[in-house]
């Protein structure tokens, strides 16, 4: 008999496979340490050592393969780990306790029990972090118990893993083209293992519970990322719309609605390796390039010319669409070492995005600007730049002549240049405010909805006690959304969305409705998402934003939506 457990959807896909049971920390128990006296603490601390570097460089390598699988972004979680491995306090510990008579492998499990304890009683993305010393604690481990491990890239065709949790290092080596997908007892929709499985397009439910354990390796499974469900022995019918939704289908050209209204379908992307992906998943065009790629894993920033190259790659995977890329954002959640980053009580709240492009990294801003408009003049497409967390009509007029007196310095150096649109991320309230003013300057809005949830609810992205307020079928956010809309209205200027709301096919009616011209989103949920674009009329659509607004909580939201016929 089935039996259904449910969890957190991290993708919006569904597989069907075998359950295989991922347990790495069984191999990784301990037996009671040797007696002091009879411990060499210099041979023990060479055999830590040698273990550290060793991990060091096959986290550098780990890094790089995840870059080309899932992106730059993303794969920026193993610089963290590499810090990790070589944080002064850890390493002292390690030190004290081999120094008090500890082998080198109790001397790292008792190092990293404190700080794991002390991030697990944190809130958010900090809490995380627990996940990620596991990581590299575990990392250390196997190579000091001479343990390799599970192969998880080397797994049975059709295998759907099951494990307590998923690290950052297990999820990038899971094979696509073997593993049907997963689903975890712990985790949540921002945790390592859920982005990781957006980005390679794994159906993966996460945070199932204990529940989880309950189900026999072998047992056949289905895992419904986009209902949040994982099924055991299910039926004909069900297994049969698993496949069937599996093999989602591609459209290549440009979508209308039922009654004609053309919808823009882009991707957002991270790094040049997801290019071909997005092209291949149908996308119109580039809505969110992400630049901080081009800035990680290195000592120094990228020269004009490395950019440049970079912009142009992009272009050319898209010749006849659009390819928006966005300016340096950094800050935040978004370090990079060499930049020298201020510590902040709240970073959020500081100085990231624009700001920092305006300030302190005014010499870098000039830099991507001129890499930018020199890719912009080879373009047969259409390059477009947006500002990152633009708050004020000032910072988008101070962007605006640095962009004029960057084409002014090209033009006298006899270097070929275009003139790309320029456009505001609208994500904070006071965008939202300030939308007439901006859509009357810039040539295009794109809407951040995950960071203006954040903003608008006042609830930071990474806290999971506050993920209720995350959600953008929020009565506040949407009315965010369409005061945007509204205020580009009679201009020249279009409006899109960026954020994962843009994303979830049983939000297009809705953002149909609300008038957005261009969606973007992952590349996974392009085909869904211009499917259901096709079977919309935008005039019931605008009936259904109309309704929408006038809600007064997420719940009224929730019940109007599921009342739409393609609605589960």
């Amino acid at each position: 008999m089935t039996r259904t457990l449910d969890g957190v959807g991290a993708t919006p896909r569904t597989g069907v496979g075998r359950a295989v049971w991922y347990r790495p920390d069984a191999a990784l128990d301990l037996p009671d340490p040797p007696d002091a006296t009879t411990v060499d603490p210099a041979a023990e601390r060479e055999r830590f050592e040698r273990a550290r570097d060793e991990a060091r460089e096959a986290l550098r390598a780990e890094r790089d393969r995840a870059a080309e699988r899932v992106g730059e972004e993303e794969a920026a979680v193993f610089d963290a780990h590499v810090q990790f491995l070589d944080d002064p306090q850890i390493e002292a510990s390690i030190a004290g306790e081999i120094d008090d008579g500890l082998p080198a492998e109790h001397a790292v499990r008792a190092a990293f029990a404190g700080p794991i304890e002390q991030f697990e009683g944190m809130d958010g993305r900090m809490a995380e972090r627990a996940d990620d010393l596991r990581d590299v604690r575990d990392r250390l481990l196997r190579l000091l118990l001479g343990d390799d491990g599970t192969d998880l890239a080397g797994l049975p065709e059709g295998s759907v893993v099951l494990a307590e949790r998923l690290t950052p290092s297990d999820t990038a080596r899971l094979d696509p083209e073997r593993v049907a997908g997963f689903a975890t007892v712990t985790g949540g929709r921002t945790s390592h293992a859920a982005i990781f499985a957006r980005s390679l397009a794994l159906p993966a439910v996460v945070g199932v519970g204990d529940a989880l354990r309950e189900i026999e390796e072998g047992t056949e499974v289905v895992v419904d990322g986009e209902a949040g469900e994982v099924a055991t022995d299910p039926d004909a019918d069900r297994r049969a719309a698993a496949e069937r939704e599996d093999a989602a289908e591609v459209h290549a050209g440009a979508v209308t609605t039922a009654d004609g209204v053309p919808i823009e379908v882009a991707a957002n992307v991270g790094h040049p390796s997801e290019l071909a992906g997005a092209a291949d998943r149908g996308a119109d065009g580039i809505g969110l390039f992400r630049t901080e790629f081009l800035f990680l894993d290195r000592e120094t920033p990228p020269d004009e010319d490395e950019q440049y190259e970079a912009y142009r790659e992009a272009l050319r995977a898209f010749p006849d669409g659009r390819v928006i890329v966005r300016t340096l954002d950094v800050g935040g959640d978004k370090p990079i070492p060499y930049l020298d980053l201020p510590e902040e009580e709240n970073p959020f709240l500081g100085e990231r995005g624009i700001r920092r492009s305006l300030g302190a990294d005014a010499d870098l801003f000039e830099t991507q600007l001129r890499a930018l408009l020199r890719a912009a003049g080879d373009a047969q497409g259409g390059l477009a730049v947006m500002l990152p967390l633009v708050a004020t009509v000032e910072e988008f007029e101070a962007a605006a002549e640095r962009v004029e007196a960057v084409a002014a310095a090209l033009d006298g150096e006899g270097i070929a240049r275009g003139a790309p649109d320029l456009g505001v991320m609208v994500e904070t309230p006071a965008a939202v405010l300030l939308a007439p003013e901006l859509a009357a300057r810039a040539d295009f809005l794109s809407i951040g909805t995950n960071d203006l949830a954040q903003y608008v609810n006042a609830a930071a992205r990474g806290d999971e006690r506050v993920a209720d307020l995350h959600d953008p079928r929020h009565p506040a956010v949407l009315r965010a959304v369409a005061r945007t809309v509204e205020a580009v209205r009679g201009t020249d200027a279009w409006v899109g969305m960026c954020g994962e709301m843009a994303g979830d096919p049983d939000l297009t009616e809705l953002l149909v409705g609300l008038g957005l011209d261009e969606l973007s989103m992952s590349a996974v949920t392009i085909p869904d998402v211009k499917a259901r674009v096709e079977r919309t009329n935008a005039a019931d659509a605008r009936e259904l934003a109309e309704r929408a607004l006038r809600a007064h909580t997420k719940r009224e939201v929730i019940d109007l939506l599921s009342q739409q016929p393609d609605q589960p």
